[in-house]
């Protein structure tokens, strides 16, 4: 390291001035001693620290030195045992009796008594304290509504009424109830809850099974709190749920640890995501991948690519937008293969890893960037290695399923991209870069190349990708790009069973005019018309055209603002997906 100083003196003919500097490598000292030797009435010396090295070593010495010593705490995640009962729930001993109830379910006669079995059978138990308390609490079965009593003459402690609104059909509905359980549950310290409805006519016999996977999966995800980065945090007390009225048996049980093992996948990515940038460099979510491969060496082999390998394979446009970060990038190749039988199918699950993005010299400003949350902009890969962790544990047979992670951050320096550079993917094609903010889609042009070249029949790509999506949909649902109606329906209906929401979105090929370039064969942004679509034309130009290929644009569902937190939004759609495609 050298470091030069420019200043300037004015002295008399008579003056005599030398200049002496005391300089070492970045490995000894990080900075250097200046002296100036000037008249013997006037003497100056002071020390001189870099702000600035070429040295890639030290710019990453320099960077771990400012990371503010923040490590991850351990905690304890949510251990429960779940089972499916049929007794009476006035013969139910535990902590909370959990009944589920329709506004309908509140109806009461003339003498203010319950009209449904259930509460009427409950309330006969409780010598007519449940409608009195009912009616006092002015709970009415509206959605989002809840209150726990504590009313002697049951096996349970308390019983608590849950509100589910008009009815309960859907998955997501479910999901709620189990999530207002473990909230319950939470708050009154309970180790032992069931769960039963107070009346089951919209729950079909058939869909039985998945809505008790579905309050299992809200009940785990419920009491879940990411605690790692405080001082305190609490171990979850629950350890038993019984869900009444829901069947028994072995498929029940089986539904209930799938429900189990997807719901520690999206725990996972959630932790992903809420690790701020000075923790989940891309060499740590690169660790964090290689770990999966080692739990799981039954069925999973991991391949971390450096920069160097990344070269050979001439991924110019994702190492272009790597180039100024301290922190180099890592390539990550999941692979996973079932251990037994023949593989009849082969997917590819391709995450965008952006573990920061400052935008680059596009750099984000100004009320609503949201620069301070560009954490969440690897939640794309989150997804991905969430899915992983829960397809290794859940095994589907005849499926062999690649997970791909271009992981980098984009950041500002003198080796950085600048806009108007011209880039060369590993396909060949040239981008010209009209805006370094628009870096996802860099990353992820290289990934899909990749991901096609390893012999896949179908891609699906999911990425924080638009603000121009989230303007569209909200931050409720994520936009689906895809010129297959087959994969759309497949993936659609992947998504209707998790509970998660999409929308599919046009690829309207004419827009692509707004993407050519006078230099290069395309720019990397077409303007703000159409953001998101001309986002997904870009991404399909790296797509192999028999390769079956859909695009997750995610900005909006990735974050729950409310709750300050990310969602874990898209891990159980990928595991239903790989779920459907596999020979179970």
């Amino acid at each position: 390291m050298a470091v030069t100083l420019v200043t300037s003196f004015a002295f008399s003919s008579s003056s005599r001035f030398h200049f002496r500097s005391f300089s070492s490598s970045p490995s000894s000292l990080s900075s250097c001693f200046v002296r100036f030797q000037l008249p013997s009435r006037l003497r100056l010396a002071f020390a001189v620290t870099p702000l600035y090295c070429s040295s890639k070593a030290m710019a990453h010495t320099i960077a771990q030195a400012t990371l503010g010593l923040t490590h991850a705490n351990s905690v304890d995640h949510p251990k429960i045992s779940f089972s499916g009962k049929e007794i009476d729930v006035t013969e139910w001993k535990g902590d909370i009796l959990a009944v589920g109830v329709t506004e309908k379910d509140m109806a009461k006669d003339v003498n203010s008594k319950f009209e449904n079995p259930i509460l009427k059978k409950l309330d006969a138990h409780l010598g007519g304290l449940l409608a009195d308390v009912s009616s006092e609490e002015d709970f009415s079965g509206k959605p989002g509504q809840s209150t726990v009593l504590r009313l002697p003459g049951l096996g349970s402690k308390r019983v608590g009424l849950i509100g589910l609104g008009k009815s309960a059909s859907s998955p997501s509905a479910f999901q709620s109830l189990g999530e207002a359980v473990a909230a319950a549950a939470k708050a009154s310290q309970a180790s032992s809850v069931a769960v039963v409805l107070a009346s089951s006519d919209s729950v079909s016999n058939e869909s039985k099974l998945s809505s008790a996977s579905a309050i299992a999966s809200g009940t785990v995800l419920g009491l879940f709190e990411d605690s790692r980065y405080k001082s305190e945090s609490k171990k979850p007390s629950l350890k038993s749920v019984d869900i009444i009225g829901f069947g028994t048996g072995p498929e029940l049980e089986e539904k209930l640890k799938y429900a189990e093992h997807v719901s520690y996948g999206v725990i996972f990515g959630k932790e992903l995501v809420n690790s701020p940038a000075n923790v989940l460099t891309p060499a740590v979510l690169a660790e964090e991948a290689s770990n999966l491969a080692s739990m799981y060496s039954d069925v999973m082999t991991a391949n971390i690519l450096n920069e160097e390998q990344c070269k050979e394979l001439k991924m110019g446009s994702y190492l272009a937008v790597a180039a100024a970060s301290a922190n180099p990038p890592h390539f990550i190749h999941l692979i996973y293969k079932p251990s037994s039988g023949p593989v009849k199918t082969k997917l590819a699950l391709v995450g965008k890893g952006l573990t920061f993005d400052s935008g680059g010299y596009n750099i984000k400003t100004g009320p609503g960037c949201l620069i301070e949350l560009m954490k969440f902009d690897m939640g794309g890969s989150a997804a991905v290695l969430g899915a992983a962790k829960a397809i290794a544990q859940i095994k589907p047979p005849g499926v062999e399923v690649h997970f791909i992670v271009a992981a980098c951050e984009n950041m500002i320096s003198g080796t950085g991209m600048r806009p108007g550079d011209v880039i060369t993917a590993s396909n060949g094609k040239t981008i010209e870069v009209n805006n370094t903010d628009a870096e996802g889609r860099l990353t992820l042009a290289d990934a899909l190349v990749y991901a096609c070249n390893q012999g896949v029949d179908k891609v699906v790509d999911l990425a924080t990708l638009t603000g121009a999506c989230i303007i569209a949909l909200g931050t409720s649902m994520a936009g689906i790009y895809t010129p297959s109606d087959e994969l759309a329906k497949e993936v659609i209906a992947a998504s209707e069973r998790s509970g998660e929401k999409l929308w599919r979105m046009p690829m309207e090929e004419s827009y692509w005019e707004m993407m050519k370039s006078g230099v290069a064969d395309m720019v990397n942004t077409g303007g703000r018309a159409g953001g998101s679509i001309t986002a997904a034309l870009f991404l399909k130009q790296f797509v192999n055209e028999n390769v079956e290929w859909m695009h997750i644009d995610m900005a909006g569902p990735v974050w729950n603002e409310k709750k300050k937190a990310a969602t874990g939004f898209g891990v159980a759609t990928l595991v239903e997906w790989v779920q459907n495609n596999s020979s179970s």
